[in-house]
């Protein structure tokens, strides 16, 4: 038997980092490997350290912002470097966390439905799950909310390890702010019709502590999701239209 053929480049990482000079190195080189992927775009979020520098020299293209913007303006620029790049074909676009390492590599199975056709958004679903301190109240307030507001259920909904289309991409703009991120685009893409699924992969990042930096970065996940959620009520958006001055 021949061996399997390389896809022809068509995908590009986009990876917000902040203050991930340890990992991202070796999250940059992984990304670098997966088959098809011929750009890795970091967006240094704000970093006091050498996120920036250690990005670079392991290959990828730096983006950054001179101050903390969070995570969803994170990935909005990261998002816009690689359009500037693309040429004829707009690239897939794989969202990754800073901190995945070396299981990085392992998200070839997320790439493989968007790229054949099947999914217009791929989610991962880790196949090893790390117990977290107090973040379960997230992930089931997302959890429900994405359930209620399009009837599909997530079994990870946080997660940010996700590849998309460009052209879902776009359809998600603009995105929720900050940690509400992910379910945001979850509900906005199954509401226009778009293809979302969930793929199991082997990867893994570094547990959330539960120290007061750990509490307080889950209280503003929390805080961001129910705000991303509340914004995409029927209600809200009847408010809204209902706002709206009449077109002319």
């Amino acid at each position: 038997m021949g061996e399997m053929a390389v896809p022809e480049p068509d995908t590009a990482v986009v990876i917000p980092a902040k203050d991930e000079a340890d990992r991202i190195g070796a999250t940059v080189t992984a990304a670098l490997k997966l088959p098809g992927v011929d750009l890795v775009v970091v967006v240094d979020d704000g970093s006091s350290d050498e996120t920036g520098r250690v990005a670079r020299a392991a290959g990828a293209r730096v983006v950054r912002h001179s101050r903390n913007r969070g995570k969803a303006a994170a990935m909005e620029s990261g998002a816009e470097a690689v359009r500037l790049l693309d040429e004829d074909h707009p690239r897939h676009l794989l969202f990754l966390d800073a901190d995945l390492g070396e299981t990085a590599a392992a998200a070839l199975p997320l790439i493989a439905p968007v790229r054949a056709g099947e999914a217009d958004l791929a989610i991962a679903k880790f196949a090893t799950r790390v117990k977290l301190g107090g973040h379960g109240i997230v992930v089931r307030l997302a959890r429900d909310g994405i359930k209620r507001l399009t009837g599909w259920e997530a079994t990870q909904p946080l997660n940010g390890q996700r590849c998309l289309t460009r052209a879902a991409f776009e359809a998600a703009r603009p995105l929720a702010h900050g940690f509400g991120v992910e379910t945001g685009m979850t509900v906005d893409l199954l509401r226009k019709g778009f293809r979302v699924t969930e793929v199991e992969v082997e990867m893994s990042h570094r547990a959330t502590g539960t120290d007061w930096r750990s509490q307080l970065h889950r209280a503003k996940q929390l805080r961001d999701v129910g705000l991303a959620l509340a914004a995409r009520e029927p209600a809200v958006d009847q408010a809204r239209a209902a706002l709206r001055p009449p077109r002319r």
